[in-house]
Formats: C-alpha cells, sequence, structure tokens
C-alpha cells in the first residue's frame, strides 16, 4: 500500500477512536465518573496529533489570541494555587490547559499539509461515526432500557431520556450536534452521498429530540441559522440544515404520541412541565453575580466557587451542590476577578471573530485565497456550537470536549506558512507534544488506580486507613482520598483537621459539610462549626436531616448542640482557608 493511503488510513482510525471511544465509554470507577473517559480523549487526540503533524511550518498568528487566551487562565490557577488551591487541583487543572495549547498548535499545524482539507475531513469521518454510535446508545436507553447493563450501555437515570454513557443529556446532545456538522461537511467535500448525508442528519437530529435537551434545541436552531445565512453550501445542504427544525418538530411530536399509545414516558414532555426552566441556573447565577459584587477585581480564585459559594450566605440558594455556574463568561469573572476574565473573553472573541472572517473569507484578498472553504466553516460553527452549550453548562471543563474544540478553533483560524513539503519528517516539538499527551493521559491513569481502591473493597484488601493513606500520596487526586479521610473520620487526634485542606476545596456536600462542621467544634472553632451549619441548613438537603434532627425538641438554648446555634458573626469565607 502507498505510504500517503495508509498514512491516511491510520489517521481516519485515530479520528474516529479519538471522537468516539471516550464518548461510548460506560464503564467507570469511583470516586470520578468521567475521568477514564477524560484521560481516553487526552490520549487518542494526542496520537491523532501525531499522525496529522505537517512537514513544514505553520503561521502562528492566527492563534496568538487563543494561546494568550489560555496562558492568562494558567495564570490564573497558580495565583489560585498560591493562595489556597490544593496542588492536585491545581495540577489537574494545569495540565488540561498545557493539552489544549497543543491541540491549538496541532489544528492550526493541519493547514501546513498539502491535504489540509483532507485532514479535517478525517476529523468530521471521527465524528459523524461517534455520533451515530451514540444513536444507538440513544436508541437503546429510551426505547429498550433493559438492554442497558451499566457496562457496555449505561443505565439512564431519568426516565424517558437518553443521556448517552457519558450520562449527560447535554453532553450527549452537542455531541450528536457536532455529528450534525460533521456530516454536512462531509457532503459538502463529497466523502459521502447526499441521500446517505440526510438519512444521517435527521437520524443524529432525532437523537437530540431523545436527550430532551434544552440546550439541544437552541442548537438545532442555531444548524438552521447556518443554513439559512451560509449562502456558499450548495442549495440541497442549505434545505437540510433549514428543515433541522422540522425534523426535531416532527421527533417531538412523534415521540409524544409514541408514549401516549405505549404509555411509556417521553422525557420532553416531564421537561416541558418542570417549573423552573432553568433548572436553577437563574439562582446561581444570580449568587454568582453578588459573590462578582463582592470579590470584582481578583475573584475568589480559579477552582474556588464552589468554596466561596457554600460559605456565603445565600438564604434562597439552588438546593443543589453547584461546583460551577453553569456559564462560561461568569465562570471567568467570578473567579479570576472582572479585569482577568474581560481580558481572556476579549481574546476569544477576537479570535473567534478572526477565524470567522478567514473561515467566511470576509473582506477578499489573502483571506479569500487562503480561507472560505467549506471545512474552515465546519471547524468554526462547531466552535460556536460548544460556545453556545458554555453559557448554559461547563462542558470545556471536559478533555473530551475542549481539546477537538480547540483543534477546530485553531483549524478555522491557522495560516500556512510557505509551501507544504510532500515529504520529510513532521514537526518534531508537534509530535513530542502529542506523543506527551499520550505518556501524561497513561500516568495519570496509574495515579488514579490507588485512589479507586479507596472507594471499592475485595476480600484481600488492606485495611481502609492504609487505602486511604496511599491514596493521599497521589499526585493529581489526592483530595478524593483526603475526602475519604474527613468523612470516615479516620485521622485522630490533632491531625483530624488536615483532610479538610485540600477536601473541602473539590467540592462541598452535605457529608464534607457535615464532618467538618462537627471537626470544627471538637477543636474549639464553635462559632465557624456554627456558621458552616448554618450554611448547610439553606440547601435544604434531606441528607442533613439527622445533622440537625436535636434541633426540632424543646431544650435550652445553652444546651443545644452547636448546629442548632445561630452564628454570633458571619465570617469571611477565606477565613477558612487552611494552610
Amino acid at each position: 500500500m502507498p505510504a500517503a493511503p495508509f498514512a491516511s488510513s491510520v489517521r481516519v482510525a485515530l479520528a474516529i477512536a479519538a471522537a468516539a471511544a471516550p464518548s461510548l465509554l460506560a464503564y467507570n470507577v469511583s470516586p470520578s465518573p468521567t475521568f477514564l473517559n477524560q484521560a481516553l480523549a487526552v490520549g487518542l487526540w494526542g496520537l491523532f496529533i501525531v499522525s496529522a503533524a505537517p512537514r513544514v511550518g505553520s503561521d502562528w498568528r492566527g492563534v496568538g489570541p487563543l494561546q494568550a487566551a489560555l496562558a492568562l487562565v494558567l495564570a490564573g490557577v497558580c495565583w489560585s494555587w498560591s493562595r489556597a488551591l490544593p496542588s492536585s487541583m491545581a495540577l489537574s487543572a494545569m495540565a488540561l490547559l498545557v493539552a489544549a495549547m497543543v491541540m491549538l498548535s496541532g489544528g492550526a499545524a493541519a493547514q501546513a499539509r498539502t491535504e489540509p482539507r483532507s485532514v479535517f475531513a478525517d476529523f468530521c469521518v471521527g465524528w459523524a461515526v461517534a455520533g451515530l454510535l451514540n444513536v444507538a446508545v440513544a436508541l437503546v436507553q429510551v426505547f429498550a432500557p433493559d438492554w442497558a447493563d451499566g457496562q457496555w450501555i449505561a443505565r439512564s437515570g431519568i426516565p424517558g431520556r437518553a443521556v448517552g454513557n457519558l450520562r449527560q443529556p447535554n453532553h450527549l446532545s452537542s455531541l450528536l450536534l457536532w455529528s450534525a456538522i460533521a456530516i454536512v461537511a462531509l457532503a459538502e467535500l463529497g466523502r459521502i452521498g447526499r441521500r446517505f448525508a440526510a438519512a444521517l442528519f435527521a437520524a443524529v437530529v432525532f437523537a437530540v429530540v431523545l436527550t430532551a435537551s434544552r440546550t439541544g434545541m437552541v442548537g438545532v436552531a442555531l444548524l438552521a441559522l447556518w443554513g439559512l445565512l451560509d449562502r456558499r453550501l450548495a442549495r440541497p445542504t442549505r434545505l437540510l440544515l433549514a428543515a433541522a427544525p422540522l425534523i426535531y418538530l416532527v421527533g417531538w411530536l412523534g415521540m409524544a404520541e409514541w408514549a401516549r399509545l405505549s404509555q411509556h414516558v417521553f422525557g420532553g414532555e416531564a421537561r416541558l412541565a418542570e417549573s423552573d426552566l432553568s433548572s436553577s441556573r437563574f439562582a446561581i447565577w444570580s449568587n454568582t453575580l453578588e459573590l462578582i459584587r463582592r470579590q470584582p477585581w481578583s475573584g475568589v480564585g480559579f477552582g474556588e466557587f464552589n468554596f466561596a459559594w457554600s460559605l456565603t450566605p445565600f438564604p434562597t440558594r439552588p438546593v443543589a451542590f453547584f461546583d460551577h455556574t453553569h456559564n462560561l463568561v461568569l465562570q471567568l469573572a467570578v473567579e479570576l476577578g472582572v479585569p482577568a476574565a474581560a481580558a481572556v473573553m476579549a481574546l476569544l472573541l477576537w479570535a473567534l471573530v478572526a477565524a470567522a472572517r478567514r473561515a467566511f473569507a470576509l473582506g477578499g484578498g489573502e483571506l479569500a485565497a487562503d480561507g472560505g472553504g467549506i471545512e474552515r466553516r465546519a471547524a468554526w460553527v462547531m466552535v460556536l456550537m460548544i460556545g453556545l452549550h458554555s453559557l448554559l453548562e461547563y462542558p470545556l471543563w471536559y478533555a473530551y470536549f475542549l481539546l477537538p474544540a480547540a483543534w477546530a478553533w485553531a483549524y478555522a483560524a491557522g495560516r500556512r506558512r510557505g509551501p507544504a513539503l510532500p515529504s520529510g519528517w513532521p514537526q518534531p516539538t508537534l509530535v513530542a507534544g502529542g506523543l506527551a499527551l499520550v505518556v501524561g493521559a497513561a500516568l495519570a491513569v496509574l495515579d488514579y488506580l490507588p485512589v479507586t481502591r479507596i472507594f471499592t473493597s475485595a476480600p484481600d484488601s488492606p485495611p481502609l486507613v492504609e487505602r486511604i493513606a496511599r491514596g493521599q500520596r497521589s499526585l493529581l487526586f489526592s483530595y478524593h482520598a483526603d475526602y475519604a479521610a474527613a468523612t470516615t473520620g479516620l485521622v485522630p487526634g490533632a491531625d483530624a483537621m488536615q483532610p479538610f485542606e485540600q477536601a473541602t476545596h473539590h467540592l462541598l456536600d452535605t457529608r464534607l459539610m457535615t464532618a467538618w462542621a462537627e471537626a470544627l467544634a471538637a477543636h474549639g472553632e464553635v462559632d465557624n462549626a456554627r456558621h458552616l451549619a448554618a450554611r448547610l441548613r439553606e440547601f435544604r438537603n434531606p441528607a442533613s436531616r439527622d445533622f440537625f434532627l436535636p434541633c426540632d425538641g424543646p431544650q435550652a438554648a445553652a444546651s443545644a448542640p452547636f448546629q442548632c446555634q445561630a452564628p454570633q458573626r458571619v465570617p469571611d469565607w477565606r477565613e477558612f482557608f487552611r494552610p
């Protein structure tokens, strides 16, 4: 087989694996339900970068603003680390940001290949296959839920809704919408027939209906808008995109009728019946704006939103334990501060507009000669789609969305520097970066395994205290081990407060807040314990009922447990920082 076709076949296989495998992996091991999916994404996208590395340099000016934006966020992580953010959380965030920078370099460099359009077509093949396989998963979860065994196909925890093997309906809808964009691009590039493309497109849009995702509904409207505005698309393609809302509506009505006739549940109807259509987003956004008002300049620190929000009085707070604001702009503003967040957003918007000019060849001249193809435009729409999702959730905190989004954005904005070479060695720095992602993913999995043994036991397992101690030596995941130590009370005496130094910065939930309050009271910080109990009471979580049960009976205020007493003052949340 000639070298070029063989290399292309390898690249297609890697694109399919990188796009599909992380979303299809249903198996997970506590404590993180998505870590294995993310590690798989990092390693496979690293291999894809290696396979797509060009033999000539590319012009980095096109992705300079994106690299600068990530560098600013990276600086924010370092600053937060210097204050209180645990090392394990800081290093995890930094590793993911560096991986995104590698993907940016790979996406821009792909434009320097002799066949840049072919590279993007391979990328799209990966997402088209990923979408179709996830359509199959969605169909099983909705129409044959008994087939879902939890190992190969995840069980949906929401009756009548598809959640995919990622177990999150909004994530599944965004993946399906990326698949729809990829199918359109492949049809325009002539890689698949138009009738076949139309059938695949309709299947993917119908699967978005099965997710009952409101974000997905808006994404379908964005597909139609692309078809209406992009006059360079072929007429059949424009009609297909414009028909996306109609396909969605027909699918919705069909599912509603199916549910009525078969006496099954259609999750979409249940979503429309919810009293809070924002799913507590309006409330959390209101709380976030208040935190921004209180710390406008430096923010609460990267990764510290949950810590600051949970320890700040909000009597009308949502009852769920939020660790993100569900809005990228607010997340950056509350954690990095308004000035830094404004700088990051300005760089991202600059990069988005610059990529749009190149993708749609606005202005002619050099742009028209170097851009304007369907591949750039499809890549730009992919970025726009995940950007829309980021205004309602936080998909870019997951490697299986962040890394391909970075690659697609850089591909849309990348420029060629000099003529491409048909032979020679690929860029060594890019190959090294891709291989570093592979090695890093493998080492992260090895680092994670000791932590998993805390939450699973076998007959020959060592005692829990030993498993926790080993997990606390993890470089990237020790905060999970500290959570186990804090909530099981296995650390005695003067060291009992040590596990709270890390665990409380990841996610404060009922178990951890209860254990922390009791530990504070035992160590003489009774008023801080009262404050923590008051914040826990605001969540109105049924799991805290036993903790507050002593407060229900008649007893003298002086003899009441600390959780029944009001704090004498309201401390600032930063007073709870531990060295």
